[in-house]
């Protein structure tokens, strides 16, 4: 879905809260370490406290070992705010101007954190695109209780 600052955006969030979160990922996407894939990618967190949180990737020599943006920031929110927190929106950032859509797992951890009408939004010189976590994992794992 691409959105261009409506101001009736479906998030419920403002266009100065969206470019907000788009442009802290972009400044966290400049302290990446991609020394590998050079493919340098920011998030940035709305909790539902009104908090913003910021991760980068990292990457590893070994791949599998490779902490993604959207994971680096909610570990760093867990960390910092317990494992209460819940996502009311995520900005993807990178530095390739592209559009960062979550991976699998990330979309899993973004679902696991946040609610199915958690935004998630993929901003690029062109404009913001984005969509509810539940939209763009529409069947998520969920522990039996």
């Amino acid at each position: 879905m691409e959105h261009n600052a409506q101001h009736d955006h479906p998030s419920g969030l403002s266009d100065e809260q969206i470019a907000d979160l788009c442009q802290r990922a972009a400044v966290a996407a400049q302290h990446s370490y991609s020394p590998y894939s050079r493919f340098r990618v920011g998030a940035a967190l709305l909790l539902d406290t009104g908090k913003i949180v910021t991760g980068t990737n990292v990457e590893n020599a070994s791949y599998r070992l490779t902490t993604c943006a959207e994971q680096s920031a909610i570990v760093t929110a867990v960390g910092q705010y317990g494992p209460g927190i819940k996502l009311r929106a995520v900005a993807v950032a990178n530095l390739n101007d592209t559009a960062s859509e979550p991976c699998g797992a990330c979309r899993q951890t973004i679902l696991e954190f946040g609610f199915p009408d958690t935004w998630v939004f993929f901003p690029t010189t062109r404009g913001v695109a984005g969509a509810a976590i539940g939209e763009i994992l529409p069947i998520g794992f969920v522990f039996p209780r």
